[in-house]
């Protein structure tokens, strides 16, 4: 009689929880700077003005967007934004 009620209370262990920690959120990294990005206004976009700005700006990662092209709104604190007017110079450009 007492192993007839185990397949009863099988299910009921199933159900137990255990307590999670809480997730470890990562410190979103802000290594771009935008102070010296004004002075690339008007510059025609090479190879070597990404890499200019790239190196001013303390950003990894550089993003072309040209006229008209639509881009994600996200948010990326290790980012480069350049954004270039119908001639392909430099309009402005931002972090993030």
């Amino acid at each position: 009689m007492r192993f007839a009620l185990l397949p009863l209370l099988l299910p009921l262990a199933a159900c137990a929880t255990v307590p999670a920690e809480p997730p470890v959120m990562a410190e979103p990294l802000d290594l771009c700077r935008s102070a010296a990005l004004p002075s690339f206004v008007g510059r025609e976009a090479t190879q070597q003005l990404g890499a200019d700005m790239l190196a001013a700006s303390g950003a990894r990662v550089l993003r072309w967007v040209a006229k008209g092209m639509m881009v994600t709104m996200d948010y990326r604190g290790d980012r480069l934004t350049v954004y270039l007017d119908g001639a392909n110079r430099v309009e402005r450009a931002s972090c993030g």
